[in-house]
């Protein structure tokens, strides 16, 4: 099976998230898109909720969609997280499924400081959705599918923000998600 791993902190997941992984799912050859639950992205510092919670948040957003796994792969990994880990991590335990990697432009103009990306670009492909100032114009020879998946301007940042000021979170996220975000109170 071809597997599209969707990489992020999920801080928390939103609907943006799951417009691209389904965007992958139904309009790529990858069969299922696992969404990788980083404990610790390098590039990245502050601010997150406990790993666990997030993949919690992660398993209710897409809990009715086949087509879409949780995965908490990196939690067993040394932190910080590299995604050529992860991938070597995946392909030795599951020898059966082909795996590929899904990233936005921003990610993709930014690869080149990622923890051995020439294998990564060599040995997985990339699915790349577009990002609005990141348009790319360089592949680095690796075999890239551009894909046009709709975008909202949505961001987890700008969710934790809005609950911090006691604003309504109601459509930025599934309504399982901000049920759970509201009963937990998670980013108060």
């Amino acid at each position: 099976m071809k597997i599209g791993l969707y990489f992020g902190s999920f801080n928390p997941i939103h609907t943006g998230h799951l417009i691209i992984a389904a965007h992958v799912a139904n309009h790529t050859d990858v069969q299922q898109v696992w969404l990788v639950v980083s404990p610790q992205n390098p590039l990245k510092q502050g601010g997150l909720l406990n790993e666990y919670d997030r993949l919690h948040l992660v398993q209710l957003g897409i809990e009715e969609d086949s087509q879409l796994r949780a995965s908490d792969a990196e939690f067993k990994l040394p932190r910080p997280s590299y995604t050529i880990d992860t991938l070597t991590y995946l392909q030795e335990k599951y020898p059966q499924h082909e795996f590929a990697v899904i990233m936005g432009g921003d990610s993709f103009q930014n690869i080149h400081r990622w923890k051995n990306y020439q294998a990564l670009l060599r040995d997985y492909p990339i699915y790349i959705y577009n990002r609005p100032g990141f348009a790319i114009t360089e592949t680095h020879g690796a075999r890239i599918t551009i894909l046009d998946a709709p975008l909202l301007e949505i961001s987890a940042t700008q969710i934790r923000d809005y609950i911090k000021a006691g604003k309504s979170i109601r459509y930025l996220v599934p309504d399982k998600v901000r049920e759970e975000i509201e009963r937990s109170h998670y980013y108060r």
